[in-house]
């Protein structure tokens, strides 16, 4: 009998050895959970990953919408669950700017497993036609010039357009005024009536009125050009040295998370994001396929949550 119980228990924790080394991961269905509503950015690119991954886990990997609180409602429900890997949490670069404006109840590190960035892309930084100024640093001397003749649209007070155009303003030593939307489309339409002169939009839905003469592309944020305007500088080369702000979207998970499975969902992203049909579906979206270690996003994480809360505390901001 002693001879059996011991077989038995070797058994047990066998199983549980192989349980947690995530060797049968996935044997259920996985949800990401995306903190917008659906038909966004973090939506489209959460359904393409879930599509993607369910090819490649075989396992379905489903896409549920929780929005609400500027992403947190969504991102307390993901990273109090269970850390198995069958819930995980679509992250865009809001997430970094949260911790600043608001007051969370996890902490936007160390409460999460890091997994992979996704995507990444830029700014445009563009202004109405009537702007007498062809390049960047052709406006931003007209913006010391004239301080109170500019203003810029955003998506809202303590958005990442917000702190995007504030960081710019503050490396380029200008002073513009601010103008806050319900959203990044009643920003967009007011720049392209003139309403206000600049904006610091998508590529998904600013290029296409650069394109047609509506809007007129000083630069885009990123460290390097983009394909889709390839003619664009980046704000660096333009006139302000150092600057760089880059929109991405990465999967994360609760803190916890065994390595294993870590790396498993890791390399299969990776491996997604080279397929023949994902750059042309990212960049539908503006954005192209990012991919690297847990270890190179958790650091993207890091350096931009301490970027953001210098941007806000130098700059007042508040959420309204």
């Amino acid at each position: 009998m002693k001879h059996i119980m011991k077989s038995l228990a070797f058994v047990c924790l066998a199983l549980v050895a192989i349980g947690a080394s995530g060797q049968q991961y996935p044997s259920k269905p996985v949800r990401i959970i995306a903190p917008f509503a659906p038909g966004g950015g973090t939506d489209f690119i959460a359904r393409l990953i879930a599509q993607k991954l369910s090819e490649r886990l075989g396992q379905q990997v489903m896409v549920e919408n929780k929005p609400g609180a500027g992403g947190n409602l969504g991102s307390e429900f993901a990273v109090r669950a269970a850390p198995d890997g069958y819930t995980l949490l679509l992250v865009a670069g809001s997430y970094t700017v949260n911790p600043s404006l608001y007051k969370l109840s996890f902490d936007p590190v160390n409460d999460i497993t890091p997994i992979i960035q996704l995507s990444q892309g830029p700014f445009v930084v563009a202004v109405h036609p009537s702007v007498p100024a062809k390049t960047l640093n052709e406006f931003i001397e007209l913006a010391r010039q004239q301080p109170d003749k500019f203003s810029y649209g955003s998506s809202g007070s303590g958005s990442i357009t917000h702190l995007a155009s504030e960081l710019f303003l503050e490396m380029a030593k200008i002073k513009i005024t601010h103008v806050p939307y319900k959203g990044t489309g009643p920003a967009l339409n007011d720049t392209i009536a003139g309403n206000v002169q600049v904006i610091f939009g998508s590529v998904a839905t600013t290029l296409q009125y650069v394109k047609s003469g509506r809007l007129h592309s000083l630069a885009v944020t990123t460290p390097k050009r983009i394909s889709a305007a390839s003619d664009v500088p980046t704000v660096a080369e333009a006139g302000v040295p150092g600057y760089q702000v880059v929109l991405w979207h990465g999967l994360v998970g609760p803190k916890g998370m065994p390595r294993t499975v870590v790396e498993r969902l890791n390399r299969e992203a990776n491996e997604a994001l080279k397929a023949r049909d994902m750059e042309q579906l990212l960049s539908t979206d503006g954005v192209s396929a990012a991919g690297g270690t847990p270890e190179q996003f958790q650091v993207q994480i890091k350096t931009d949550i301490e970027r953001w809360r210098t941007v806000v505390q130098r700059g007042g901001i508040r959420v309204e």
